[in-house]
């Protein structure tokens, strides 16, 4: 069973909180009689495993711009507000671009996730009661479908607690005769949630299997994702946004219980510390076991080491089952993921094939102008600290040369900011007068001249030419389209290339482990060698100099690693730009509480209407952007509130 059509699979529930029905409708679940049950539902393993498919229909469609904030949320990717293309806003949605905006209120939650998830909740809590009386069953894969079932939700409630912060903890569905004062639950204080989460995580993970046996099982639970999805849960539980946040002191509900502690001591706030270390190291050890490891590109081509290092960057995100993937979702709606890919790149053969503007290469998907500054220089360092960048105009104008040719179209004007670069901003990052490798019939034997550039000053083959259309700010997020994409012909659409979306590969569990260290014992404790062991593997993968080489040889500020804070900045950075676009900016920014600043620096990008590259590259404002204490967590929907009085609202909504 191919887990990537799960989602045919639906449950028609709803949630136990605000309302009260069970989860006894669903397709392909009909016996004889034509009326689906919960008790036809267990009769026969065959009907059974559909109702286990319902559970995991549930789980988030990471990568589709209508529901993930980390896409079109945030400030990591900026949407064309004007765009009017046919088909578009179906295809491509603008629903986030709301919460980007701070358009949100609490009669308007826009990707509100409250109904679905709980549906999600009860519908796990069925399988859980009803699988003992499935007759065909082995009692060990009941015991693995339990575990799936426990799993998915701890990761329900997961979803739950980093939208809302303190919600309704669901240890057993309430019956549907259950009364109303049964069905009014309160919101639990923030640690018994991550408590209560990691415990159903801990009972889940011995009766998982260690890795799916089989592709067509991919994106299944097992335990290596059980084990790393802990670790991001511990993480999580002991970040600032949660872990004795005295700036949500005001959150206390009608009993007079305080939903966040302000009263935890050091000791007790690095208890979670340390339970997240322990958590990481555990997961990191089990994917060794299960032979997952950094992803390096396969040499299916002839190309050179420049190429090979550009192939392997990308493909950490959008190659099919890479050695680094833990975790891919295959429940992401296929077709809303490949227009995310389309709609975000310009026409690549352009000079090949004459094609002025092609469907579905829009381009009306931009990167601001901060994201393509916080990327290191080749030097492995932010440019405001590489010493060989200090008093440098990274605007002043500068062409492409035979060093860069690889990377930056030789003879082309650009600008000093695109220059000597750390591979992944070549990698991840289209802008004009940057190569971009992909859309090739050959990649064999590769030169500088046979892959395709980025022109998009006005007036120029991809310059801006309608409100319908980019370029939006001049730099393309590069990294989610795949180099297998094919472009058919002029006004058609490109060829598909689906890839599970990456909800957590091996790089993000090394930087959680680092972080965790840091925040534990600093730079310099017991854990230390880990540490600097972790995020080198990162660094050494992308080619850049380790954490003590680049501070101690390019930097302005030698040895600002030694303490936690300088520490702190490295990890955090780290982060950031290995995981640009894989909607973890969004919640890493919150949990951090690090997002007012961030916002702060508001979304810029080039004068895109200019054509002389002296105009072009004017520093131009798009949207000033805005973070306040309560953009931390989403509203509780009025009509929920109306439903269950007992449920207090979230700070400053």
């Amino acid at each position: 069973m191919k887990y990537n059509k799960i989602k045919n699979w639906m449950c028609m529930g709803v949630l136990g909180v605000v309302a009260l029905a069970s989860c006894n409708k669903y397709l392909d679940v009909v016996p004889d009689d034509g009326i689906a049950t919960i008790e036809t539902a267990f009769n026969l393993r065959s009907t059974a495993i559909k109702y286990l498919g319902t559970c995991y229909s549930y789980m988030d469609d990471d990568g589709d711009t209508a529901s993930d904030p980390g896409l079109l949320g945030g400030d990591e990717i900026w949407d064309l507000w004007s765009r009017s293309v046919s088909n578009s806003s179906s295809r491509v949605p603008k629903t986030m671009t709301y919460v980007a905006r701070n358009l949100m209120s609490a009669s308007a939650v826009y990707g509100s996730v409250w109904t679905a998830m709980y549906q999600g909740i009860r519908c796990c809590d069925i399988l859980m009661e009803n699988i003992d009386r499935v007759p065909d069953m082995e009692d060990a894969e009941k015991l693995q479908w339990i575990a799936e079932a426990k799993f998915l939700k701890a990761f329900f409630h997961f979803n739950l607690v980093r939208h809302y912060g303190p919600i309704p903890i669901i240890h057993q569905s309430i019956p549907i005769d259950a009364s109303i004062d049964e069905v009014r639950l309160y919101r639990d204080p923030i640690d018994d949630c991550f408590d209560y989460l990691i415990g159903l995580l801990d009972e889940a993970i011995p009766d998982l299997p260690l890795v799916n046996p089989s592709e067509d099982e991919y994106g299944r639970i097992n335990q290596v994702i059980a084990t790393a999805f802990k670790a991001r849960v511990c993480v999580y539980a002991a970040s600032p946004l949660f872990n004795g946040n005295t700036d949500q002191a005001a959150l206390v509900d009608g009993r007079g219980t305080q939903l966040f502690a302000q009263d935890k001591t050091e000791d007790q706030k690095l208890a979670r510390w340390s339970a997240a270390v322990d958590a990481c190291k555990t997961a990191i050890d089990l994917c060794e076991t299960a032979n997952i490891k950094l992803y390096d590109w396969e040499d299916e081509y002839r190309v050179n080491d420049t190429l090979h290092l550009d192939f392997t960057l990308r493909g950490v995100m959008c190659e099919r089952w890479n050695s680094e993937l833990i975790w891919g979702n295959t429940q992401t709606n296929s077709t809303r993921l490949q227009m995310l890919q389309i709609l975000c790149v310009p026409n690549l053969q352009y000079k090949s094939t004459g094609w002025t503007q092609a469907l579905s290469c829009y381009a009306f998907l931009g990167v601001p102008l901060k994201i393509a500054e916080q990327f290191y220089t080749s030097n492995g360092l932010p440019i405001a600290y590489d010493k060989e960048r200090s008093g440098v105009d990274e605007y002043s104008l500068r062409v492409g040369d035979e060093a860069h040719k690889y990377y930056i179209e030789k003879g082309y004007t650009t600008i000093q900011l695109n220059f000597d670069r750390e591979p992944r901003y070549y990698a991840f990052l289209g802008f004009d007068g940057g190569k971009w490798v992909g859309a090739l019939s050959n990649y064999n034997d590769l030169t500088a001249e046979s892959i395709f550039d980025v022109e998009c000053r006005a007036g120029q083959s991809l310059g801006k030419s309608s409100n319908d259309g980019g370029p939006l700010t001049g730099y393309y997020p590069k990294k989610i389209f795949p180099y297998r994409q094919r472009m058919a012909s002029n006004n058609s659409a490109i060829s598909s290339y689906w890839y599970p979306w990456p909800v957590m590969r091996l790089a993000d569990l090394y930087l959680l482990y680092a972080e965790a260290i840091n925040e534990l014992e600093g730079p310099s404790g017991s854990h230390s060698s880990d540490l600097f062991k972790y995020i080198n593997a990162v660094r050494e993968r992308a080619n850049i100099p380790d954490v003590k080489t680049a501070w101690d040889e390019y930097s302005t500020n030698p040895g600002y690693y030694n303490t936690q804070t300088g520490m702190r900045a490295i990890i955090h950075k780290e982060r950031l730009i290995e995981l640009a676009f894989e909607s973890q900016r969004f919640w890493d920014l919150r949990r951090w509480k690090e997002a007012p600043a961030e916002y702060a620096k508001n979304i810029y990008g080039f004068d895109i209407y200019s054509s002389a590259p002296s105009s072009f590259y004017t520093k131009t404002l798009l949207f000033e952007q805005s973070f306040t204490q309560k953009n931390y967590f989403w509203p509780i929907g009025t009509a929920t509130l109306d439903k269950n009085p007992n449920l207090v609202q979230n700070v400053g909504w």
